[in-house]
C-alpha cells in the first residue's frame, strides 16, 4: 500500500505538468474556437473553411509537410542501410551526430541558411565570383523545402535506426542459403518486416513539418502562407488579433494530423495482418 502511495506521489508532478501546460490549453483553445461575445458559434471555422487564403495555408503546409517527409524518409532509409555496414565505433558517432543536429530547428537553422545561402550568402557570392548565377532561391517554397528537409532528417535517423536492427541476421543466411539473393530478401522479407516502423516514421516527420512554426517565420516572416504562420500572424496580430479564428485553425491542423495517424495506424495494422496471414 505504501508502495502504491508513493508511486501516485511521483505522479503528481507529471499530472500537474501535464494539466497546466496541455489539457488546459487544449481545452481553452477548443472552448475559444466555438465562442465569440454573443456566446456558441461555429463562424470561426465558416471563416476558415471558406477563406481561399486560408486553405491556400493548408494546402502549402500539406505539400510542404508530405514532400519534405517523402525525400527525408528516402535519403534517410538509404543512409541508415549504409551505416548497418560500418563499424559500431562510427555507428555511435553517427548516432551522437544526428542526436545533436535534430535539437538544430527554429530560428538558428533559418539564421544559417540566410548565411550561407542567402542573397549575400557564403555560397551565393562564391558561386557568384566564378561567374555562376545561383536561380535558387532561398526565400522560396523550394528554400523552406531544403530547410525542412534538413531538420527532418536527423529525427528519420533516429527513428529508422532501431528499425533495421530488427532484421536478424540468422534471416539472411536462412534467406541466402534457400538461394535468395540480397534484393529478394529485402522484397520478400525485410521491407514487409520493417513496413510498419517505415510508415509511423512518416507519419511522425509529417505532423513535425505540419507544426514547425518558427523556421518558416524567421525565413520568409508572412511572405509565405502557411498555416502555422496564419495562426501565428493572428494572435499576435499583424493588422488586428483574432485568437479566436487562430484556434479554429489551429484545431483544424489538429484534426488534419489526426486523421493522417489514424490512418497509417490502419495501414500499419493492414500490413501486420497480410503479414501473418503469408
Amino acid at each position: 500500500m505504501n508502495g502504491k502511495k508513493s508511486v501516485l506521489l511521483i505522479l503528481v508532478p507529471f499530472a500537474l505538468l501535464m494539466t497546466f501546460f496541455f489539457l488546459v490549453p487544449l481545452i481553452y483553445m477548443l472552448v475559444s474556437s466555438f465562442s465569440n461575445s454573443q456566446g456558441f458559434t461555429l463562424e470561426h471555422y465558416q471563416e476558415a473553411l471558406s477563406s481561399s487564403y486560408i486553405l491556400q495555408g493548408f494546402k502549402n503546409s500539406f505539400a510542404l509537410s508530405i514532400v519534405s517527409a517523402f525525400i527525408a524518409l528516402a535519403v534517410s532509409l538509404l543512409g541508415v542501410f549504409a551505416m548497418t555496414y560500418f563499424p559500431e565505433q562510427i555507428r555511435e558517432r553517427l548516432l551522437i551526430l544526428s542526436n545533436l543536429t535534430s535539437n538544430f530547428a527554429g530560428v538558428p537553422l533559418a539564421f544559417a541558411f540566410i548565411v550561407l545561402l542567402g542573397n549575400s550568402g557564403l555560397f551565393t557570392l562564391a558561386l557568384h565570383s566564378f561567374g555562376w548565377d545561383l536561380s535558387f532561391s532561398l526565400y522560396s517554397w523550394s528554400g523552406l523545402l531544403l530547410i525542412y528537409i534538413y531538420f527532418q532528417l536527423p529525427l528519420a535517423i533516429m527513428l529508422l535506426y532501431p528499425i533495421y536492427h530488427g532484421i536478424q541476421q540468422q534471416w539472411k543466411d536462412a534467406a541466402a542459403l534457400l538461394g535468395a539473393s540480397p534484393v529478394v530478401f529485402w522484397r520478400k522479407i525485410g521491407l514487409p518486416i520493417i513496413f510498419p516502423g517505415i510508415a509511423g516514421t512518416f507519419t511522425i516527420l509529417f505532423a513535425n513539418a505540419m507544426g514547425a512554426y518558427a523556421s518558416a517565420y524567421a525565413l520568409t516572416g508572412s511572405n509565405f502562407n502557411l498555416a502555422a504562420i496564419r495562426i501565428g500572424a493572428l494572435i499576435t496580430g499583424d493588422i488586428f488579433a483574432q485568437p479566436e479564428l487562430a484556434s479554429a485553425i489551429a484545431v483544424l491542423l489538429g484534426l488534419i494530423m489526426i486523421i493522417v495517424m489514424l490512418l497509417s495506424e490502419w495501414l500499419v495494422k493492414k500490413t501486420r495482418r497480410d503479414l501473418l496471414k503469408r
